[in-house]
């Protein structure tokens, strides 16, 4: 890592076969100097790990201690891309520049609202689901 002073241990390892993937609780020592970037830890991760790539891995829900220095966190290595976007929620597909954000304008919203507003009884459900569709179309 940059400057030699950051330690990054991994523990709690698991396998998870349903999902993929390997799971762990990641330390960050970072004694002096400001908590480590994201897209750092996922190359060093990678590498400690021996992942496909760097892509495959994922960092999320870190905290720093009080005063500084270390830094706790979550990390995901996937046994492929294709594993990554099929489990992973949008939003962290955003954050690692992998996934789109969807994409619907006021108009539609508004459609959708009205339509589910006129329609009463068992057809409300039906009629809210197409209304969708047409939406994100």
């Amino acid at each position: 890592m940059s400057e030699g002073q950051v330690t990054v241990r991994t523990r709690k390892l698991m396998r998870n076969p349903l999902l993929n993937r390997r799971q762990f609780v990641v330390d960050v020592i970072h004694p002096g100097r400001k908590p480590v970037s994201k897209k750092e830890l996922r190359e060093h991760i990678a590498k400690l790990h021996k992942a496909e790539s760097s892509a495959t891995v994922v960092v999320y829900g870190f905290q720093t201690t009080f005063g500084g220095g270390r830094s706790t966190g979550f990390g995901l290595i996937y046994d492929s891309l294709e594993d990554l976007k099929k489990f992973e929620p949008r939003y962290r597909l955003l954050r690692i520049e992998l996934g789109t954000k969807k994409t619907r304008t006021r108009k539609a919203w508004k459609d959708l609202k009205k339509k589910k507003r006129e329609t009463w009884g068992v057809g409300r459900r039906a009629a809210a689901r197409l209304a969708k569709k047409a939406a994100a179309a």
